[in-house]
């Protein structure tokens, strides 16, 4: 048995994929210790799982005015990034610091998540075996295959023109990524350490093994990836098969069941588990665009404040249902684009339409819609008409279908949870 700590943090969609990496490790007789936000220990202490407290203390999902309120800040496209840095994990640096040192204090390996920002510095002080991880492919600024920004979506265009353009427009995004990561610079000299490199670029790596735990069927690797990285598969906590999932045991409600038995497969509308505090019109907006285009709908509001007015004959809403049984049985998903319902969406074989809030979901919506699998409509632009004209375009023919399903089929035969077991499992015997 060796103890390996996972350090993330974030939404769901941060925490889902290392609780199926957690899962094939303890089943493969290792123990598995999540050192993430408080919030999660009822998930963990479900599951099975140990938990390490890791600052900053986020809000619980039972006082949603306060998370309401962070997400409103953290959703915004045009700072919300810079947000993330400046208000929740700079500040808490040194906390984080000290937190993962106790963590992983009798530890044989770190697996860290993106926004782990203290884990390499102490990295360096300890010589823990290190093991970092992307979610999304605009992790790693490729020139190559560069990313869609949140804050200039536009600047792809340019990025586009060829690497040398591409590589000029990363050098300014350097600057002020440099500006961002200052505190953890000056953490890095407290604690003796040469100032190293960006947190957010080629400083998060581990120079032993980085995995990216998505499909090729979103992004396949580039030159300028670091060449210690290993393109795994997505993976998937809700598989009936991985062992302790509270949501796969679960199934779908029975109201549910009864809803998808009742006729023609819906269109699910989702947005995730973070951008359903900052809902607005979406739901009462959907519930039009699918009357226009005469399909069924499923809603999935997350809170109930979401719920529309009144719902029409063939609309249905729920707070929540695992995607992993659901999707499958759905027509299309209309969805914030945030990795986790990306990869759900992906897997079932089904069109998306993707209306991207902020940070990573511009690119992940991108990439759905150059794989011929989705299309793409910005929150600003989303409501009853415009959303009814994409989903005919997405709907009508068999263009769409056909590629998702394709896709579908693909990712299906993928383990990314075995995969990212595995490269970890040799990272340990190394």
């Amino acid at each position: 048995m060796r103890k390996i700590v996972i350090s993330t943090f974030g939404s769901f969609g941060d925490v889902h994929p290392y609780v199926a990496i957690a899962l094939e490790l303890k089943r493969r007789g290792h123990r598995p210790v999540f050192a993430t936000s408080e919030i999660y220990r009822e998930k963990m202490d479900a599951l099975g799982l140990e938990l390490h407290p890791v600052p900053p203390d986020l809000p619980g999902y039972d006082r949603p005015e306060e998370v309401a309120r962070m997400v409103s800040e953290l959703v915004d496209p045009k700072r919300g990034p810079e947000r993330v840095f400046k208000q929740l994990i700079n500040p808490h640096l040194r906390g984080m610091y000290d937190a993962l040192a106790e963590a992983t204090r009798d530890a044989d390996l770190l697996v860290t998540h993106l926004l782990s920002l203290a884990a390499p510095p102490l990295v360096e002080k300890t010589g823990i075996r290190w093991v970092s991880t992307v979610l999304a492919p605009i992790s790693f600024f490729s020139v190559y295959d560069p990313p869609v920004l949140p804050n200039a979506p536009w600047v792809y265009h340019f990025f586009n023109l060829g690497p040398g353009v591409a590589r000029a427009l990363m050098r300014v995004a350097r600057w002020k990524l440099d500006q961002l990561a200052e505190p953890l610079y000056r953490l890095r000299a407290e604690l003796g350490l040469p100032r190293g490199g960006n947190p957010m670029l080629e400083g998060q790596h581990s120079p032993r093994m980085v995995l990216a735990l998505f499909s090729t069927a979103l992004a396949r690797p580039q030159p300028d990836w670091p060449p210690q990285a290993r393109v795994t598969g997505f993976p998937f906590y809700d598989q009936r098969d991985r062992a302790g999932d509270d949501a796969a045991a679960a199934g779908l409600d029975p109201r549910l069941a009864e809803f998808l038995d009742a006729g023609e497969p819906p269109v699910v509308f989702t947005l995730g588990s973070s951008a359903v505090y900052v809902a607005e019109d979406f739901y009462r907006e959907s519930v039009e665009a699918a009357r226009a285009t005469g399909v069924r709908a499923l809603l999935l509001l997350g809170e109930e404040s979401n719920r529309p007015a009144a719902l029409p004959r063939g609309v249905a809403a729920f707070d929540y249902a695992p995607y992993g049984e659901l999707l499958p049985r759905a027509r299309a998903v209309v969805h914030q684009g945030g990795i986790g319902t990306t990869a759900q969406g992906l897997r079932a074989g089904i069109p998306a339409l993707v209306m991207p809030f902020s940070q990573d979901q511009f690119d992940n919506g991108a990439r759905v819609a150059r794989a011929g699998a989705g299309r793409v409509l910005p929150r600003p632009r989303y409501n009853a008409a415009s959303a009814a004209r994409e989903l005919r375009a997405l709907l009508d023919g068999e263009g769409y279908t056909t590629r998702a399903a394709e896709i579908g089929r693909r990712i299906r035969a993928e383990d990314g949870a075995c995969a990212a077991a595995d490269a970890i499992e040799e990272v340990l015997r190394g």
